[in-house]
């Protein structure tokens, strides 16, 4: 689970991360309020839950008040990556002279929390691990033993040899760690921590990325973000107890199971394409849900094929056919479908789809192979 930014921003707070003033407005007119009782330059920031706010024109520097209320109109009445601006944090402009970056997130492969820092604050981390990776120190945590103070205290003095500064930074990075485990993140990330031109440390940018598997240990916190904001076929896939997320290729993939999925994405780049999404339809998926999971694939405009590859094991593969064919039915794009069913109730399911338009393929290799010439056709 997401939560705003500005949200974040309280949670650092309540654990001793400087922070700088801000609050939150729903208006323009707020926005301005709010600017005239700083008394200074503002930063308006739109509160949406993707990246690249900066770069979309979601954060701007308001000179005055005057400013601030055009700059938080135009805002409020924008869209980011989709996502409606409803609210904008109107942040207190700094003077700043250093940006470095402070993240924590799960390691998978070392299968342990990580810390990490860079004195190239202010860009995206990706972007440094590919430009940059000697800019990025890192510590791997024992779970069991916890972040260390010498630890945060090594990680603190690769940023500079400042005794005093390494300090307050060692100190935030202890902070942040125990956020990190409180609130069962998988991320906490500072993104700019600046250094004022005064010398004062500050959290310009604060995000935090909630594990939604232990919201029942935080009801206190469901409320705070939103797994309901963000891509709209997310949303709706969740809504209806489906494991989706959108990619950027052209070829949409319905599958049950998450290691055939992976498999499934592995073929179709390794053919010469790209997966438009991930999605799991489950073990055991009924008709609704099969129906359902094609309407959402068909909805997302740069798809151009439909990969379906199902292994009938709980799930039978006459009631994913007759989903299938509910949901053609409806089909307002006449898509190239390609159709793998192989397992419990197979030729059933297979009688069923030849009536229909689809491509019906006997192995996980040809749907794949067929699949990719659709698309470059």
């Amino acid at each position: 689970m997401k939560i705003y930014e500005y949200q974040a921003h309280e949670i650092f707070s309540s654990h001793g991360i400087p922070t700088p003033p801000m609050e939150v407005a729903d208006s323009a007119e707020k926005a301005e309020e709010i600017a005239k009782r700083f008394g200074r330059p503002v930063a308006v920031k739109a509160q949406v839950l993707v990246g690249g706010r900066g770069k979309a024109g979601g954060i701007k520097i308001a000179r005055d008040p005057d400013q601030a209320h055009e700059t938080a109109s135009r805002i409020l009445s924008s869209s980011l990556k989709g996502e409606p601006v409803r609210e904008v944090l109107i942040q207190e402009a700094l003077q700043i002279k250093e940006e470095y970056y402070l993240g924590i997130t799960v390691d998978r492969s070392e299968r342990k929390p990580v810390v990490m820092v860079s004195p190239a604050g202010g860009v995206e981390i990706e972007e440094v691990a590919r430009l940059s990776p000697q800019k990025i120190f890192k510590q791997h945590i024992h779970p069991l033993l916890g972040f260390q103070n010498y630890q945060a205290l090594s990680l603190a003095f690769s940023l500079g040899e400042s005794k005093e500064r390494a300090r307050s930074m060692a100190k935030i990075l202890s902070s942040l760690y125990r956020i990190f485990e409180e609130v069962d993140s998988s991320l906490v990330e500072i993104n700019p921590l600046v250094i004022t031109q005064d010398d004062q440390l500050y959290a310009l940018d604060a995000k935090i990325i909630i594990d939604d598997n232990a919201l029942y240990r935080h009801p206190e916190l469901s409320s705070l973000g939103s797994t309901q904001v963000g891509d709209p076929l997310e949303v709706k896939a969740k809504e209806q107890g489906l494991s989706y997320v959108h990619l950027d290729g052209e070829i949409g993939c319905i599958v049950n199971g998450a290691g055939l999925a992976m498999a499934t994405m592995d073929l179709v780049k390794r053919y010469g394409a790209e997966p438009a999404n991930f999605l799991d339809v489950g073990g055991g998926a009924s008709k609704e849900r099969v129906s359902s999971a094609l309407d959402i694939v068909c909805s997302e405009e740069k798809v151009k094929v439909v990969l379906v590859n199902i292994f009938g094991g709980i799930t039978r593969c006459d009631v994913v056919a007759d989903g299938l064919i509910e949901a053609i039915s409806r089909m307002r794009r006449d898509l190239p479908l390609v159709i793998r069913l192989s397992g419990t109730n197979e030729e059933e399911g297979r009688t069923k789809l030849c009536q229909t338009r689809a491509i019906l393929a006997t192995t996980m290799d040809e749907a794949a192979r067929i699949a990719v010439r659709e698309v470059k056709k």
